[in-house]
């Protein structure tokens, strides 16, 4: 849980600073009045001065110039320490309402400028701005250290903390309370002076080396992207993406050639299409090497440094390692708990890929194919196994997937049958990049709720991956109602005459993203460090996983799932099948789900003495593997550490919070469908007990509000054929 005085920023920098969270604390490093330019731009020059005129207070991204960042975040931040200043300051003895609500209160501006510079890096960055998000870094972790260690703040937090029994507080205010002081000890405050300056120390370091990580992780998944000579070479990919991979080679002026653009995962997709077997050999291990083959984004030193710097963090703490500090304030707790989740989950999964690999060892063999599967034969024969068993491929999925259809038809009329949303585009309010969508989201009783942003194509300004974000969070403190974004990396057609036409995978994760999004829609609390999405990170994943159930819900289904030419519906046969691959592939899914996982435990279960050095590296996450159980050539670890962003962000020690989540999520797929399935009741009893109330309870006590009883892991287990 974070403080709403920090939230934005916090969530900000999880995103796109990759784990410079409110803890991450350094010295301040003020600007003279010579070298600022907060002193030369006056308030209407600079958008992020005064709160957006617009529409619930929307940013005016058609004001925004890179410019304008710096003098805002020197602005926000000189604000944000007089105001805490003053509340540290105070003479009366420490009261919600001079102290708590204040802080609440506080950063206006530092909160508006972070909110869209840290979305905006994420989803549409240049030169510059990458600049300044290296400058900032450290300032940022600097000015969270002078709040979070201000030993006067920290008194008045603490002295309200020890006498909250006898304040006849209500339940959400008793909460923030809590969480405050919660969060004041986790960052550090009452360590002694000279540990509070090796704490700062620390974190400074940490604050530069995640931005360069994240940085260094976007600029190689560029720099590796993949030229083919020849279109012969790309058979058995559809003419759509051959020409977009024509049109991206031209963009970078090779005439003639085929550039495949790489994502952030290990896997790629065009590999379940490619015919050409040394083609997929070289995409996978182009895929596989990034960040540990040498260069100027090798990322091996960086990443040894944070895990050190984390283990001795921790250690300063009070912890035996950063994933026990970590855990500490998650729903799971203990890193006992995660590894013994784990560890029951890794057996199944990875008997379940030896069965598919041998599978797909049948076809290469029944075909004369003289070699043994690879990681890169993987996908292009599960194809195979699934046309043979189910008859059909995945490709012929893609004509009934148009964009428009799915998120109108789909992602949207979901939301409405379920809790009785509608949805308005707008075209009046300003974008920052030309293919952003905007909607207004209107209540069942027909007032506004939100606004909602969709950006939905891949450009090599955004990162790769999928998440929301919110620009506006919600609370009645502050009176302000969500405006919230969901980012998708789907390929944009190179003619605008061309359908977007999505895989089934790309459906599923723009149910999953919207998800995250109602979670911040929904948000009903006072204050604003409890709205939305500001959970547990073991506990976020879990509404939008939730979501995802009516990607593949009957009457859902039919809806959206309309050929883009003809308008006819998808054949009940193939609907048939797609409802029976459900369990298809779910050895490989979950076991380089689990291998990331275990990765991120290994890294942040040692003590400093057991981090490697850098040359070290892969021999080190070669023995985690080993040691976990899941080492198989054929499927490596969904992400390998040199481009594990997650582990280096907001997820540090956290990666198992998807399937953590996913717990909760098969067990509330289970208590729809026992209770009538899709209907507003059932819709609205989800949103009342636990989508509205965002962190203003207990995460595990919402899912015990909704559900009425513990979560039971039967449903997950037999979802993902581990039963």
């Amino acid at each position: 849980m974070k403080s709403s005085w920090l939230l934005a920023l916090s969530t900000a920098l999880t995103l796109t600073l990759a784990g410079c969270s409110k803890t991450d604390t350094t010295e301040v490093v003020e600007t003279s009045p010579e070298t600022s330019t907060e002193t030369t731009m006056t308030t209407s020059q600079n958008p992020f001065f005064t709160e957006s005129p617009l529409y619930l207070h929307y940013p005016q991204f058609d004001k925004v110039e890179n410019s304008h960042f710096v003098p805002a975040f020197e602005q926000g931040m000189k604000e944000q320490l007089a105001e805490i200043e003053a509340i540290a300051n105070q003479s009366d003895a420490a009261t919600l309402d001079n102290t708590l609500i204040p802080m609440e209160r506080s950063g206006q501006t530092l909160n508006r400028v972070a909110t869209v510079f840290f979305s905006l890096t994420s989803a549409n960055t240049n030169d510059d701005m990458e600049e300044i998000r290296s400058q900032m870094a450290p300032r940022l972790s600097a000015h969270n250290d002078q709040i979070l260690l201000n030993s006067k703040l920290f008194s008045r937090v603490q002295a309200l903390y020890e006498q909250r029994e006898s304040l006849e507080l209500d339940p959400e205010s008793f909460r923030l309370i809590e969480e405050n002081y919660k969060d004041f000890i986790r960052a550090g405050a009452q360590l002694s002076e000279s540990d509070k300056e090796k704490l700062k120390a620390m974190n400074a370091e940490l604050a530069t080396l995640q931005t360069s990580f994240s940085q260094n992780v976007m600029e190689e998944v560029n720099a590796s992207a993949v030229i083919v000579d020849s279109r012969e070479e790309l058979a058995g990919m559809s003419d759509t993406k051959i020409e977009a991979a024509a049109v991206a080679a031209k963009a970078k002026d090779m005439e003639d050639k085929h550039l495949i653009a790489l994502l952030n995962t290990s896997q790629q997709p065009p590999l379940s299409s490619l015919e050409d077997r040394v083609l997929r050999q070289r995409i996978m291990e182009t895929s596989l090497a990034r960040g540990s083959h040498g260069g100027e984004f090798d990322n091996r030193g960086t990443l040894t440094r944070v895990a050190k710097i984390r283990a001795e963090r921790a250690q300063l703490m009070g912890f035996e390692n950063h994933a026990a500090y970590s855990l500490d304030n998650q729903t799971a707790r203990t890193t006992t708990a995660v590894n013994e989740m784990l560890a029951r989950l890794a057996p199944a999964a990875v008997a379940n890929a030896k069965r598919e690999a041998a599978d797909m060892q049948a076809i290469i063999d029944a075909e004369g194919g003289d070699f043994k599967l690879a990681s890169w034969d993987w996908d292009f024969y599960a194809e195979k196994v699934r046309k043979q068993r189910y008859d059909f491929d995945a490709s012929q999925l893609r004509p009934y997937f148009e964009f428009d259809n799915v998120l109108q038809k789909g992602v949207f009329y979901a939301a409405e049958q379920v809790f009785g949303l509608t949805f308005k585009e707008r075209h009046d309010l300003p974008i920052y990049q030309e293919d952003v969508r905007v909607f207004e989201v209107f209540d069942a009783d027909g007032s506004t709720l939100a606004l909602f942003l969709m950006d939905p194509y891949a450009r090599p300004s955004k990162r790769g991956g999928a998440w929301m974000n919110a620009y506006v969070s919600q609370s009645n403190l502050m009176e302000t109602k969500p405006v919230v974004a969901n980012h998708l990396n789907i390929t944009k057609p190179t003619s605008d005459d061309e359908p977007v036409l999505m895989t089934f995978d790309e459906v599923t994760t723009m149910f999953h993203e919207f998800g995250h999004a109602l979670h911040g829609m929904f948000s009903n609390v006072k204050y604003p460090s409890f709205a939305g999405t500001s959970v547990p990170r073991d506990f976020v994943e879990y509404p939008s996983q939730v979501n995802e159930m009516w990607s593949i819900w009957p009457q859902v289904l039919k809806n959206y799932a309309v050929h883009y030419e003809t308008g006819e519906a998808m054949p009940r046969e193939l609907l048939n099948k797609v409802l029976a691959t459900q369990k298809f592939n779910q050895g490989y899914a979950t076991t380089e789900y689990l291998a990331a996982s275990l990765l991120d435990q290994a890294w942040h279960q040692m003590k400093p003495e057991e981090v490697p050095a850098a040359d070290g590296l892969l021999d080190f996450e070669a023995q985690a593997l080993q040691k976990a159980g899941v080492a198989l050539d054929t499927v490596p670890p969904r992400y390998r550490s040199t481009y594990f962003s997650h582990i280096i962000g907001g997820y540090s020690a956290g990666y198992y919070a998807y399937i953590w989540s996913e717990v909760l999520d098969a067990d509330t797929v289970e208590w729809f469908k026992q209770n009538g399935g899709m209907s507003r009741e059932n819709g609205d009893h989800f949103r009342q007990t636990l989508l509205s109330r965002g962190g203003a309870d207990d995460a595990m006590a919402l899912f015990r509000n909704f559900r009425g009883a513990e979560p039971d892991i039967q449903p997950l287990l037999e979802r993902r054929g581990l039963d």
